[in-house]
């Protein structure tokens, strides 16, 4: 298990870190997407910094596991908000968010069984 949450963990981190990225870049389709469920832009700066720090705690869960669990129950619920953000406006082009909500609760089984 603690490979396969290596790999699950990693690349959900890798993922993280892009998007924190194009976040604080404030890319054209981050900034619609928040701006489609109505997150105020004041937001964008901290959301990024949630999101590099869910991919720091992933990989540093690598060797500590309580960080690692800790990293995963937080992007699970940031994406958990991200899609009822999404349902609240009634805008259904909430697949990113869904699927990143199951890997990061993925990423929390396989860190919690390895």
């Amino acid at each position: 298990m603690f490979i396969a949450y290596a790999v699950v963990g990693c690349l959900l981190a890798l993922v993280l870190t892009a998007s924190a990225a194009f976040t604080l870049q404030r890319n054209d389709q981050i900034v619609a997407s928040m701006q489609k469920v109505r997150v105020p832009d004041s937001w964008l700066p901290r959301l990024a910094t949630l999101k590099a720090a869910g991919a720091i705690g992933l990989v540093a869960g690598l060797w500590i596991a309580p960080l690692g669990v800790a990293a995963a129950i937080g992007v699970t619920l940031y994406f958990v908000g991200a899609v009822a953000s999404h349902l609240r406006v009634k805008d259904y082009e909430l697949a990113p968010a869904a699927v990143l909500a199951a890997v990061a609760a993925a990423a929390l089984v396989l860190r919690v069984l390895a």
